[in-house]
């Protein structure tokens, strides 16, 4: 494998450090590789130069890759420390030398919530000069969306602006980020140069196979690259006859997977495409499917490889543009250009890759279509049970998602594969930790917590949890849906709570059972002074659902309540939600 170090037998590492890196190593190439030793000169790691890595994450997947450069950067004899992006008072910036950013793009290119606070003082006119400060940014990000790795490249760009110095081009990784990660942190190092081991590690007879789409790795190590193929033990129907709903609880077996979860995480679900669409591509292609292609390095059957492999869901832009090229006066060409993302977003909702091979005048052959295709990934759910009151076992609350649009059925990848096909086989999951969405160390805390549909999830883990734990803290839970009679998702287990006070308050707002539609944000603006009184005696502030509409106006409703019941004026209002946001007070977990 060329251009990948090697560790010397001599490198000053701990026990806890070498064996991080065989961890890391086999995570990356499927194995713990042979190690081949070469000449370094002695050095102390703890001498090394300071670099300060900051991240941006939403999901966990930026911290985890900061906190795995981090351990890298310990190994090179560098002294890294790593901080959210919000604490970049305690960063120092004005100060530091060097720093490495990596950040994931939330919504239409905003930062994700613990950079927001970042991001308003890195573009305010008081922010300071950087002329000492040496930089280098990484984002993660997903092209399907219109401003891919948008954060990024305003932080990237902000930067520069105030006088700080480009280590290396900014990084953009889709979805798959993981090689293209590796190679531009392995970009970094010849420009870092640090006043410690220089440690290469070099890899002999390192294969990174992949079958099915999933990285091998050691039996024991289950994670995203390696799955574990779990047992489902329920699926029920959570809505009531004459729901307009399909919102599903599961029960998972984690038995035997030595995997574990804090409530507050998530779980990653890979799925596999509906066979019938599966079929109807097929055709398209003139295809029986049984063709071979090559998926990774391994060959499978062409049927296998779009059951398993590959999104049909969101046509990539790659494929929207070889077919453009095939037929020029296709509907969509004319907004393929980079400044017609909006309107090209707008006209592919609710369609997928088969509305978009059906314009064409002669079928793609096998590779060169699946070549053209976004990989499938992995979906994640926030868990909604708390692992010490259900030992074993890890629970979802899903809505099922089908819709007609454009003459035939659709059916959302995940959801449909948990209700109609997860049953027949294992599910492959993986637990993804959450870093930005836990419930507050004190036990005596208030809790308050809004989550209407779906986003109920890590509020009745959260609500097991502090069960379980006897924890005093006051708890409130702002719920909502569409109707009580049909669409009140854990009532029993919720009106329980309420009746033996382990739910301290309870509001709710279902929108369809009044002429005037009621929804979470407005019970929070009538109990604007009782919302007013537990901020000030430390509550800590939740919310979990839909980030476009509902999270953005339950954010405008909680600075209208600072203003109204605090007396603050919308200047102060901002200050004090942001306040909240840095001590960890205001979370959320939207999608």
């Amino acid at each position: 494998m060329q251009g990948i170090p090697y560790i010397p037998e001599n490198a000053p590492f701990t026990l806890e450090q070498r064996a991080w890196l065989n961890g890391f190593l086999a995570g990356l190439f499927g194995s713990v590789p042979q190690m081949t030793v070469a000449p370094v000169r002695d050095a102390d790691p703890k001498a090394g130069e300071p670099l300060l890595i900051m991240f941006g994450s939403q999901t966990g997947s930026a911290e985890g890759l900061a906190k795995k450069l981090v351990k890298e950067c310990q190994a090179r004899g560098f002294a890294p420390s790593i901080l959210p992006l919000n604490d970049y008072e305690k960063a120092a910036l004005p100060q530091a030398k060097r720093l490495i950013v990596i950040s994931s793009t939330w919504g239409d290119g905003e930062p994700p919530d613990n950079a927001s606070n970042f991001w308003n003082w890195l573009k305010s006119s008081d922010a300071p000069r950087l002329g000492q400060l040496e930089y280098a940014v990484l984002g993660l990000g997903d092209r399907n969306y219109a401003d891919f790795c948008g954060a990024s490249k305003k932080f990237d760009a902000r930067l520069e602006e105030l006088g700080a110095r480009r280590l290396i081009p900014r990084g953009e990784c889709d979805v798959d980020y993981e090689v293209a990660a590796k190679n531009w942190i392995d970009g970094l190092w010849d420009k870092l140069k640090p006043n410690g081991v220089a440690i290469a590690l070099h890899v002999n007879g390192a294969t990174n196979g992949n079958v099915n789409g999933s990285h091998q790795l050691a039996a024991s190590a289950y994670g995203k690259n390696n799955p574990f193929p779990a047992r489902l033990l329920r699926n029920a129907l959570l809505n009531k006859p004459g729901s307009a709903k399909e919102v599903r609880h599961y029960e998972i077996s984690l038995v035997g997977s030595e995997l574990s979860y804090e409530v507050g995480d998530a779980l990653g679900v890979c799925p596999s495409n509906c066979p019938e669409l599966v079929l109807d591509i097929l055709r398209a292609v003139a295809s029986t499917g049984d063709e071979t292609v090559d998926v990774s390095g391994q060959p499978t059957s062409l049927r296998e490889a779009l059951l398993h492999s590959f999104d049909l869901s969101r046509p990539s832009l790659d494929l929207l543009a070889a077919v453009a090229r095939l037929t020029p006066n296709c509907e969509f060409a004319p907004l393929l250009p980079p400044d017609r993302a909006a309107d090209l977003k707008k006209w592919l909702w609710g369609r997928d890759v088969l509305d978009i091979l059906q314009g064409l005048p002669q079928p793609l052959p096998p590779a060169e279509f699946i070549a053209l295709l976004r990989k499938l990934s992995p979906r994640l759910y926030s868990i909604s049970s708390s692992p010490k009151a259900h030992r074993g076992e890890v629970h979802l609350t899903v809505g099922a998602v089908r819709y007609e649009s454009f003459g035939r059925l659709r059916k959302g990848v995940a959801s449909c594969f948990l209700a109609d096909r997860c049953g027949q086989g294992p599910v492959k999951v993986y637990v993804q930790p959450s870093h930005g969405f836990k419930l507050p160390s004190k036990s005596d805390a208030p809790v308050i917590m809004v989550g209407p549909g779906t986003g109920i999830a890590p509020f009745r883990a959260f609500l097991e949890e502090r069960q379980v734990q006897g924890a005093s803290g006051r708890n409130w839970l702002f719920f909502g849906d569409q109707k009580r009679a049909t669409d009140f998702l854990y009532e029993e287990q919720i009106v329980a709570w309420q009746r033996d006070g382990h739910l301290a308050r309870l509001d709710l707002a279902f929108s369809r059972d009044q002429e005037a539609k009621s929804y979470v944000q407005h019970r929070m603006l009538d109990n604007a002074k009782e919302l007013w009184a537990w901020f000030e005696n430390g509550a800590h502030f939740y919310v979990c659902g839909d980030a476009s509409r509902m999270a953005a106006d339950v954010d405008a409703a909680l600075h209208q309540v600072v203003e109204t019941a605090g007396g603050k004026s919308a200047e102060e209002s901002r200050t004090y939600v942001a306040k909240l946001k840095s001590e960890k007070r205001y979370q959320r977990d939207v999608y």
